[in-house]
């Protein structure tokens, strides 16, 4: 009996140690309210969730994530929690945003108004964080992925004459991930329900041009990483080729990786082998660039 009992306790200590694992301090963005909010209820309240390495294997390096779901809900666990996971693993901090959308009854500028925020935030905070405010990235999946990259060709350096401490600090990120991502409008590899989700049924041509990642890269994007599969039916792998050839076309540092094997949305794709190494591809990625220390 005492030998069943220490196993069910061992269970019961394994069990709340996975819990314990994944969970996050979650706060929202604005402590007073999102700009732009129609009401106060949670759907209204944009939230950062924090999920901080180890401090002995913390090596400064931060990611905010932005979990996919078609600008129309947010695939939190797969695209959230468990990215959050696998950077903490690597002395990495993550934050998980979840983001205002037209499921919550949002569309654009919203969703990105957030992000911004998002980076804003981590970066003001660096320092409570124990990171570094020089190597705060971005990682978006699917629609999330859209939502990155336009974060990463849509930023400025702050508003020095803010009230608020978080608006005087700049929103571009030091480096972007985008895996599987939705990137361009209005052609025939596009996701239509991510662009009607954001933009509605009869956007502005121009407005469509403007959210068309690809279009939008300059000289001043942040060096990017992309992953895609062949497979991938949903979200075509051209999004990232398109994306990535427009990097090079502006001599931003890029890598990309299309695999062949995944269907959309396989996160860390952990059961398909070849793909499943990607997250170890983007670690190393980061490393050569510099982002990631042995230590802070």
């Amino acid at each position: 009996m005492l030998k069943n009992l220490a196993s069910c306790c061992l269970v019961l200590f394994l069990s709340s140690s996975a819990v314990w694992a994944a969970e996050g301090k979650k706060a929202p963005l604005w402590k007073d309210g999102a700009p732009g909010a129609k009401g106060t209820e949670e759907k209204d309240i944009p939230t950062l969730t924090t999920y901080l390495p180890a401090s002995e294997i913390n090596t400064g390096c931060a990611v905010v994530v932005f979990p996919g779901g078609g600008y129309g809900h947010l695939a939190v666990g797969h695209e959230g929690v468990d990215i959050a996971d696998f950077w903490n693993d690597r002395g990495v901090a993550a934050f998980v945003l979840e983001y205002r959308h037209s499921g919550r009854g949002y569309k654009h500028p919203i969703p990105l108004q957030d992000a911004q925020r998002a980076i804003r935030t981590v970066r003001a905070r660096a320092e409570e964080y124990g990171v570094d405010p020089n190597r705060i990235g971005i990682q978006g999946f699917s629609a999330g992925g859209h939502l990155a990259s336009s974060a990463a060709t849509h930023f400025d350096a702050g508003n020095p004459d803010a009230k608020d401490p978080i608006d005087r600090v700049s929103c571009r990120p030091d480096f972007a991930i985008l895996c599987y991502p939705v990137i361009a409008f209005d052609q025939p590899y596009t996701h239509k329900g991510s662009q009607r989700n954001l933009l509605g049924d009869d956007a502005d041509k121009e407005l469509v041009q403007s959210m068309s990642s690809e279009l939008q890269v300059t000289s001043d994007t942040p060096p990017t990483f992309l992953f895609h599969t062949t497979e991938d039916t949903g979200v075509p792998p051209e999004n990232s080729v398109v994306f990535y050839l427009a990097l090079i076309k502006n001599k931003v540092p890029a890598e990309m990786h299309v695999f062949e094997k995944g269907r959309h949305g396989v996160g860390l794709a952990k059961s398909i082998p070849g793909t499943s190494e990607w997250g170890n591809l983007c670690y190393l990625w980061l490393k050569n660039r510099g982002m990631i220390d042995a230590k802070k």
